[in-house]
């Protein structure tokens, strides 16, 4: 019994932790992960974010995308702080 209950407290205390946070590489997404993924980037700006990249190649650091993608700036970069891989 002393086991069940602490198996149940075990799952009730994970569910209760923050979610995962899943990476998302930038130069490897489609538009719709990016979008669905990050927050403050719509599905406008994941095609832009993807047609920046598909033109002038990959992105190298979040300076690089900021630079690149207009409206990407850095509070949208410290909105994702974790979530985004560039290799």
């Amino acid at each position: 019994m002393h086991r069940i209950v602490s198996i149940v407290l075990l799952f009730a205390s994970l569910s209760l932790t923050s979610p995962l946070v899943l990476a998302i590489n930038i130069n490897k997404a489609d538009a719709a992960a990016i979008a669905e993924e990050l927050k403050g980037i719509g599905k406008a700006k994941a095609k832009a974010i993807v047609k920046e990249r598909e033109k002038h190649g990959p992105f190298k650091n979040s300076a690089d995308l900021i630079a690149r993608v207009k409206g990407i700036g850095p509070a949208t970069v410290k909105k994702n702080e974790g979530k985004l891989q560039f290799k």
